[in-house]
């Protein structure tokens, strides 16, 4: 039987509104053929501004809805699964982190099919990156076309295996506070070598979206790139030794191994 809504979203947090908003503003899908549930009426009401249906009847939405996007707190996650009753949507997509296909299929049926995704928080303005798992509907192109549609327009799609969404965790997914770090760290450094708060954040903030533009359409590998900045006896070169003497990259590696452990110790 044909479902009144094409997407129904049950939670109605930060990067459920991102997903509302992309979808229903890129014209994707009208807004009467989207639901979402919350218990929170002010996140309804942020809903009702697109022109979205809200309701706090987790029921209705997957006895309703073809997609069900699941968008709550892990913790949450079986308590919502209890507020079903029974109905259990056939095709998901979860974005809670650290919750394997397994268990969700283990609570919700294992008739149900599951597309795993890793958002990112740059995702609430288009600009992220999202790693997803899709393998359960790859014998429907109609399905993996829709789901691919609904998170491009949160930014970038990398279709990937669920065995690497930990990884995806460490690199992505967490990965803009190690960005923004880094951008904190050359405003600071900016405005110690005499630069005011604004002239620094405005320099640092563009040579990041500069270089990352850069790296995107260069045909030059990164080193290559490094290299290109770095003139014999120059002052680039004197900074990346400050970087290199203090093993920058075996402290990146570090944080990331150290994410994606913890990514790996929360999914068991």
């Amino acid at each position: 039987m044909k479902k009144q809504f094409k997407l129904g979203i049950i939670g109605c947090g930060f990067m459920a509104q991102s997903i509302l908003k992309g979808v229903i503003l890129s014209d994707l899908l009208r807004a009467k053929k989207v639901i979402v549930s919350d218990p929170d009426e002010n996140s309804l009401d942020k809903a009702a501004e697109l022109g979205v249906i809200g309701t706090n009847d987790n029921k209705y939405v997957a006895e309703n809805s073809e997609f069900v996007l699941i968008a709550v707190k892990p913790q949450s996650f079986p308590d919502v699964v209890k507020s079903l009753d029974g109905a259990m949507p056939e095709k998901v997509i979860s974005i809670m982190a650290g919750v394997k296909k397994e268990k969700i299929k283990a609570l919700l049926g294992r008739h149900s099919k599951v597309a795993r995704c890793m958002p990112n928080l740059p995702c609430s303005i288009g600009s992220g990156v999202i790693g997803v798992d899709m393998s359960d509907f790859n014998s429907d192109v109609a399905d993996t076309d829709f789901i691919g549609s609904v998170l491009n327009c949160l930014g970038t799609t990398l279709s990937i295996s669920e065995s690497k969404m930990d990884a995806v965790t460490g690199i992505s997914g967490s990965g803009p506070a190690y960005v923004f770090m880094f951008i904190d760290g050359l405003i600071d450094a900016g405005v110690k070598q005499g630069l005011t708060k604004n002239e620094a954040t405005i320099l640092a903030v563009q040579t990041v979206i500069g270089s990352a533009e850069l790296v995107n359409e260069s045909d030059c590998s990164v080193p290559e790139l490094i290299k290109k900045v770095c003139s014999k006896g120059g002052t680039t070169i004197e900074a990346v030794k400050v970087f290199q003497n203090r093993n920058f990259s075996s402290i990146i590696d570090e944080a990331v191994t150290a994410c994606t452990n913890r990514s790996k110790e929360l999914s068991e």
